[in-house]
């Protein structure tokens, strides 16, 4: 098995990012996901995260820190139970054909 280096890895500038205001607050979960729909305007950070969405889609997100795939896991998660609307029009934009479901599944569910 080949070493995994820092460029294979997503920028570690986002495994500190606090998760914690989309939780918390509607309307900032929201704002990101309209951002995700190309439905209303990005904040810096949620223009990477949509960049590196059909990437970490298609690879389960492979290339994401530990710490960033237990930050993505936890705002799926939220997003699945407080707006599965919103969750089903993520998933009609970035996987139609549901090439990546299962497989994006299995990583939803995984233990941090």
């Amino acid at each position: 098995m080949a070493a995994m280096t820092a460029a294979d890895f997503y920028d570690a500038k986002y495994d500190d990012f606090d998760i914690q205001p989309l939780l918390e607050n509607d309307r900032i979960m929201i704002g990101y996901t309209k951002c995700f729909l190309e439905q209303g305007p990005c904040t810096p950070e949620a223009k990477d995260f949509r960049k590196a969405i059909p990437e970490a889609l298609e690879t389960s997100c492979g290339k994401c820190t530990p710490k960033q795939k237990k930050l993505i896991r936890t705002v799926i998660r939220a997003v699945m139970e407080q707006h599965p609307e919103v969750w089903e029009e993520l998933v009609q934009r970035y996987d139609k054909d549901k090439k990546y479901r299962e497989s994006f599944d299995r990583f939803i569910k995984e233990e941090d």
